[in-house]
């Protein structure tokens, strides 16, 4: 059984920049999900399109511009701490171009690989509502692996539903509560925070 062991970063300001590899443009929609239960999730890659503009909360708008790529579907289970089991099949890009419209909730992203140690680094420049979001994350062989968090990583955001890609396509976070939303924005403007801890318990 798959298992995916997984931990989240808010990043602020452009450090990261240093340790990215190119972006990959994501298309992902949910055709079913909740924090307790299944997540059924679909995911198009492909190249960055050229010259893309502000992106609609719209599943339709979300498709739009990603072409024919790569493509997977996706079965999550509830997490326990920060691992959770995860089976994931390629699909025929067209079938995930037709999953994609039938998909209640999207969003789209940049992802970029990171050359980090301690694990599979990736970075997510979220789009459109989910902007002006960055997460990182790191998938380790072990629940207790020890991770180096780098410090323009502000915040740990593992076990916090609110950042699941999951919840941001059916909440983005434009839409979040204006408390919620300056308390995140504040960590983002001021660059550094307490992420700067090296221990995986930390």
């Amino acid at each position: 059984m798959a298992l995916e062991i997984e931990r989240r970063f808010l990043v602020a300001g452009d450090g990261w920049r240093l340790h990215a590899g190119p972006p990959q443009a994501l298309a992902q929609g949910y055709l079913s999900g909740s924090a307790e239960g299944l997540t059924l999730r679909v995911r198009q890659a492909a190249p960055l399109p050229a010259g893309e503009g502000g992106a609609s909360a719209a599943t339709e708008a979300v498709v739009a511009g990603y072409g024919a790529g790569q493509a997977w579907l996706t079965l999550k289970l509830p997490a326990a701490g920060i691992a959770r089991h995860e089976f994931e099949y390629p699909i025929p890009a067209l079938d995930s171009e037709q999953l994609l419209t039938l998909c209640p909730t999207a969003l789209r992203k940049r992802r970029h690989q990171l050359d980090l140690p301690g694990g599979d680094w990736v970075l997510d420049v979220f789009e459109g509502p989910n902007a002006p979001l960055v997460i990182a994350e790191v998938e380790l062989e072990h629940s207790d692996s020890p991770v180096t968090v780098p410090p323009w990583c502000v915040r740990e955001l593992t076990g916090d539903g609110r950042f699941s890609n999951a919840a941001l396509a059916r909440q983005p976070f434009a839409g979040w509560p204006d408390a919620d939303r300056a308390a995140v924005e504040q960590l983002l403007a001021a660059g550094t925070g307490p992420g700067r801890a090296a221990a995986a318990g930390a």
